[in-house]
């Protein structure tokens, strides 16, 4: 049951036909005393649709009382906010205080339905819920994070993924896609740190031929070209706040204009975004539009860092050795267990992206002559990047750094321009090394 609270008659009536038409029972309420008995008396209330006004004042404080006193009595049901574009800033309190989304009147019957949808599926899905055993994403520790992927991703909630580069957010994207009612439609990936503020509506509206100085043909908007599928909006924290304006627009009426042209087109597509930065922070900053926070940040998705999923990285080695095996038609490999360790111990600044690089690199470099990968094949291949690459763990470090030397010294007999070489550093530097080792 949907629960319709606000002041105005015609509203109510009017949701009420438009709900019931699409199959939801509907409970009415003309203000706060009224929906707080409902929603403590009747257990079958499943979201509230809400004004944040009922009387001639218009701070709001109201529906934010009302809120709070649902989320104490019902803290599992959603809410859904009625604002105006006047009171957004009531709207964002609103979603601080636990709101699951907000709507601007007048509404779009097809966006409000669909938020409601959204709500209802998100707040019923359950929450075992895992991804298709064909999902290309490796590793146990992330089961968390795909079982909440498999959960929201046939629903239209937008989803905001965070985490440092090289985490995989755009798997975790297509994957979303992928499991989503949309994933007959094109996922269309947006980078919007190349984008500049200049270019953004031309880039992701569109323009007419002459609607500016170099506009010499029609252009194809990235959300035209997404339609009916799913846009991933990367690097949304690099967006300028002109640029957010426009963008919040789009996600909060579904409409925008092409340039050159008068005529409001609506979008039909799914929301993901991406960033490596503190979104919050950037909003206490004031570099980051609040409104525009809370209204991608309905689902949020942190994937952590490498170093903290160390129990991986096996599953990650050999998964990247399938991947070079096959697109280099070479053959199949293992990997030592003194490896394997090795590689659990680096810091990996850059994550999944640089442990790929790496087992790539050692992959293709290693002797043909045999069908293993040892310390020394990843040793040799992260030591000139030992700044940044290796663990801060010392005495480890050195323990494998000296066998490593003085397995190259005696693979050359004591040649140390080929050692040099090799290992891929200066004489100087090895001749540092090994007096540090005593070789």
């Amino acid at each position: 049951m949907i629960l319709v609270v606000d002041d105005d008659r015609s509203i109510r009536l009017s949701l009420k036909l438009l709900l019931e038409r699409n199959e939801y029972e509907v409970a009415l309420a003309e203000g706060p005393k009224e929906a707080i008995q409902m929603v403590r008396n009747n257990p079958s209330v499943e979201l509230v649709l809400m004004d944040m006004n009922y009387t001639h004042a218009t701070d709001g404080e109201e529906g934010l009382t009302l809120l709070k006193q649902v989320k104490v009595f019902r803290p599992d049901v959603p809410c859904i906010l009625m604002t105006s574009w006047g009171t957004i800033e009531l709207a964002v309190q609103g979603m601080r205080a636990g709101a699951f989304d907000f709507i601007t009147k007048p509404w779009n019957n097809g966006v409000l339905l669909d938020r409601i949808e959204t709500a209802i599926k998100i707040n019923c899905s359950s929450p075992t819920a895992q991804l298709a055993p064909t999902s290309p994403i490796v590793g146990t520790s992330l089961a968390g994070i795909l079982a909440t992927v498999a959960r929201v991703a046939p629903t239209n909630a937008p989803v905001l993924i965070t985490g440092e580069s090289g985490t995989g957010k755009e798997l975790i994207a297509e994957a979303i896609h992928r499991q989503s009612r949309r994933a007959n439609g094109p996922f269309v990936k947006v980078n919007l740190g190349g984008i500049s503020t200049s270019l953004f509506e031309s880039e992701m509206f569109g323009h007419k031929k002459g609607s500016f100085t170099d506009a010499k043909a029609d252009r194809v908007g990235r959300f035209e070209l997404a339609k009916g599928g799913t846009i991933f909006l990367d690097e949304i924290g690099e967006l300028s706040l002109t640029s957010q304006v426009k963008l919040l627009r789009v996600l909060q009426d579904q409409t925008y204009e092409v340039l050159g042209d008068s005529q409001t087109r609506r979008t039909d597509v799914r929301v993901v975004c991406a960033t490596n930065a503190d979104l919050q922070t950037m909003v206490e900053e004031h570099t980051f539009r609040e409104d525009l926070f809370y209204r991608i940040n309905l689902i949020n998705l942190h994937l952590p860092p490498l170093r903290e999923r160390r129990e991986d990285i096996p599953l990650l080695v050999n998964h990247f050795i399938r991947l070079t095996s096959e697109s280099n038609h070479l053959p199949m490999v293992t990997v030592s267990t003194d490896a394997i360790g090795y590689l659990q111990n680096l810091p990996y600044p850059g994550n999944i992206r640089e442990l790929k690089n790496i087992v790539e690199r050692a992959l293709l470099m290693k002797n043909p002559e045999t069908n293993q990968l040892g310390l020394e094949d990843f040793a040799i291949n992260t030591m000139t990047h030992e700044s940044t690459a290796f663990p801060s763990d010392a005495k480890s470090l050195s323990d494998m750094e000296r066998s490593v030397i003085a397995a190259c010294i005696a693979k050359h007999n004591g040649n140390l321009s080929l050692v040099a070489k090799e290992l891929g550093i200066s004489r100087g530097a090895l001749y540092r090394k090994i007096e540090k080792y005593g070789l």
